[in-house]
Formats: structure tokens, C-alpha cells, sequence
């Protein structure tokens, strides 16, 4: 697939082309190939860059701010529900070389994929371009969504406002279940979160608190209407 369009979409221009080839490569399409890397390494650079590149940015803008709103506000803009979001905003999936088997489940459109998509690029750009190069790409893309969990920070901690809900209506406490899988350099959570006996929402994410959050997150809306 032509990267052109793509390329403009993230406003980068990659002096070596294959590390952007390597960050579009899933694990399960290297597995079918033949001494091809994957995404993995440059998904774990990634993940610390935009951690980095978060936290810098919360620190210098917020200076009143306590250490703990700031922690929050990086929670509510790194992880994997809005790093895949943001994915989606940039068309990667449709770029994305997986496997046979990834392919016919959906893959393109999964969270963790894009997620972890979304970090390799962010990976190849700093080996490509440096850190300047990679902290503008950063921040283009979470700038809004860090002054967003700014300005409503209660907005993010859905887990907190779903108890909320439950209490007032007398609902008891939510109650989660939460399941991981894969190996521990790559650990994958789903949460249930279950309201009354009832399975009211599902969520996945990188750590059982991120899965719970989006199990939470997706639960509020179906009560609120209830």
C-alpha cells in the first residue's frame, strides 16, 4: 500500500523508509516471513517516549499542579483506548502487515494493535528523527486530549464516577473480573465489570487498572440510559 498518504497524516518524513515498515509489521505477519523483525522493539521505545513526552509537557504546563492530578492527567492520555483512537484518526490500520490468522480476526481494528502500532511509529520517528522530532509528533497528536484531561480530570476517572452512579441509584459497588494473557513483556488485560449480577461493560488494556477503566468507561452510558 502506497505510505504517502500516510506519511502526510503524521506530518513526518522518514529518512529510512524500513524502520516505518518494521513499525507497521505485527508479529503475526513476521512469523510468516523469513528473518523479518517486528514491531515489538520499537513498540517498547514508543511507549517510553510518549510517556516521557507526556509527562514533560503536564510538568511544564500545569506547574501548580500536585503530583498526583499530574499522574492522572498522563493516565487518562496514555493508554491504550486513546493511543488506539488516535491510531484510528491516522488510517494505520489499513497499513498494517499482519498475519493470516490476525487478519481474519479483525485485527486492524483492535485496541492493543493500534495501540502498540501507534508506539513503533512513535518508536522509528525518535530513532529516525531524534527527540525533538518525536516529542512534536507527540504532542500533535495528544496536545487537546492532555489539555482535555486537564481541564475535567473527574471526566477520566470512570471507575470512580460508575461507583458514583451505583451508589445513588443503590446498586451496590461495580464488581470486575479481569483476566490477563500473553507473556509478561507483553501482558494483555480484559476486564468485565459487572453491575447488580450483570455484565455491564468490557474493557482491555495493557494493566488491570486500564482494563477496568475502559470496562467502566464503556458500562456508564448503558446505565445512564437505563
Amino acid at each position: 500500500m502506497n505510505q504517502t498518504p500516510l506519511l502526510e497524516r503524521l506530518g513526518y518524513c522518514f529518512r529510512d523508509r524500513s524502520l516505518l515498515q518494521q513499525a507497521l509489521s505485527h508479529r503475526s505477519w513476521c512469523g510468516e516471513q523469513e528473518g523479518v523483525p517486528s514491531n515489538e522493539r520499537l513498540e517498547f521505545l514508543g511507549d517510553a517516549v510518549i510517556g516521557l513526552v507526556v509527562a514533560e509537557d503536564c510538568y511544564r504546563r500545569y506547574p501548580e499542579a500536585p503530583e498526583g492530578r499530574l499522574a492522572k492527567i498522563r493516565a487518562a492520555v496514555v493508554n491504550a483506548r486513546v493511543l488506539a483512537q488516535v491510531a484510528s484518526s491516522l488510517a494505520l490500520g489499513p497499513h498494517l502487515l499482519l498475519g493470516k490468522g490476525e487478519e481474519a480476526s479483525g485485527g486492524r481494528t483492535k485496541v492493543s494493535i493500534l495501540a502498540d502500532t501507534l508506539e513503533a511509529v512513535v518508536g522509528a520517528v525518535y530513532l529516525d528523527g531524534g527527540w525533538e522530532a518525536s516529542r512534536t509528533l507527540v504532542l500533535r497528536l495528544l496536545s487537546d486530549r492532555i489539555e482535555q484531561a486537564a481541564a475535567e480530570p473527574n471526566e477520566f476517572d470512570h471507575k470512580s464516577r460508575l461507583q458514583e452512579l451505583t451508589a445513588r441509584r443503590g446498586e451496590g459497588v461495580p464488581r470486575y473480573v479481569v483476566v490477563g494473557s500473553g507473556p509478561d513483556h507483553d501482558r494483555r488485560y480484559v476486564a468485565e465489570v459487572y453491575v447488580g449480577g450483570v455484565c455491564r461493560g468490557r474493557g482491555e488494556g495493557t494493566s488491570k487498572k486500564e482494563a477496568e477503566q475502559a470496562a467502566a468507561m464503556m458500562a456508564w452510558p448503558e446505565l445512564c440510559d437505563a
